[in-house]
């Protein structure tokens, strides 16, 4: 990469290497993806083969707006492929608001998982501190709305601490409570019944390892996925173990739960309180737990926003439309 700088033109120049290299560099959408930067720092863009060429009467903004591409490159070659869409729309606003240090922050540390699988890398900086948190502590309550990747990066994280011989199984586990339904009224098998309720932790498991080797370990009971009622009673040793969908426990089920935990081992807790299918009687256990274990300085709460959200970017603004519905609907009825 090459810049040159005018102090009378304001111009800088970037040679990426290439046609397909700006295409990796700016997603599939190169053309529009560049009209992003121009209207995010107030600079003009021109692009011609390799060579990206940016102009300004303002110095400041020009810097800004190189700095970003900068940015772009170095993140290009750390994570040793193309840059998506979603993360350049992540890194442009991101670094608008906050500048180099906050996009860095997204690929400080990575998550290695299968051998022929890509690693899995932080998207946000809450990610990143979740990852942290998952290190460090030995239980760890990741809060927060849907698509912000908790039960993904706690899986990757299983996995990731099982392969380097952190662990001797991992356990998954979730109530088997969906929208007020309740397995008996399902037809079929007990496994029948409860596999609809732990697809997605199935779904993650095969995006992290080989169909054959999740088959192999689950034979072995190496790892198990279960219904959240096959806990009770057991001692849970040299496990890393994770709850999803804990906003649908009980307080006596997340009790029972967080006294599984045995020697050598490590808990992952994800839910969202605000969309539990609990009766309204029944106290809900993850609200409980956060409230209740507050304290407990060896305990980790990593609580999520909608500016978490690695779905679609639809998603963050639906998140964020229903939270103001349900503020307003709660000041009404004060």
């Amino acid at each position: 990469m090459k810049e040159h700088a005018s102090a009378t033109k304001h111009e800088s120049v970037f040679d990426v290497g290439g046609p397909e290299a700006l295409q990796s560099l700016l997603a599939s959408n190169a053309t529009a993806n560049l009209a992003c930067i121009e209207k995010a720092f107030g600079v003009r863009i021109n692009s011609r083969d390799s060579r990206i060429r940016i102009s300004s009467g303002d110095p400041t903004s020009l810097r800004r707006a190189s700095d970003f591409l900068n940015e772009l490159l170095v993140i290009r070659s750390s994570i040793k492929g193309a840059v998506g869409q979603d993360i350049f729309n992540r890194l442009l606003k991101a670094f608008t608001s906050s500048g180099a240090s906050e996009i860095r922050s997204f690929f400080a540390e990575r998550i290695k998982v299968g051998r022929k699988k890509e690693e899995i890398i932080p998207r946000t900086p809450r990610q990143l501190e979740y990852m942290r948190s998952i290190r460090q502590k030995d239980i760890v309550f990741g809060i927060g709305p849907a698509g912000t990747g908790k039960t993904y990066l706690a899986m990757a994280m299983a996995v990731s601490e099982f392969l380097a011989g952190g662990f001797s199984r991992i356990i998954l586990t979730r109530p088997a409570r969906e929208a007020g339904e309740n397995l008996g009224f399902l037809p079929g098998t007990l496994e029948e019944k409860i596999m609809p309720y732990l697809r997605p932790l199935y779904d993650a498991l095969y995006d992290m390892l080989e169909f054959d080797e999740v088959a192999r370990l689950m034979e072995k009971r190496i790892v198990e996925v279960a219904p959240l009622a096959f806990m009770r009673g057991r001692t849970l040793n040299h496990s890393f173990i994770i709850l999803d969908e804990a906003q649908n426990t009980s307080r006596e089920q997340m009790l029972m739960f967080l006294t599984r935990l045995g020697f050598g081992s490590k808990c992952v807790i994800t839910g969202d309180p605000s969309q539990t299918d609990l009766e309204k009687n029944k106290a809900p256990g993850l609200a409980d737990a956060i409230k209740t274990l507050a304290d407990v300085p060896e305990i980790s709460f990593v609580k999520f926003s909608s500016k978490d959200v690695v779905r679609h970017h639809l998603v963050e603004k639906i998140i964020d439309a229903y939270s103001r519905d349900e503020e307003i609907r709660h000041r009404s009825k004060r």
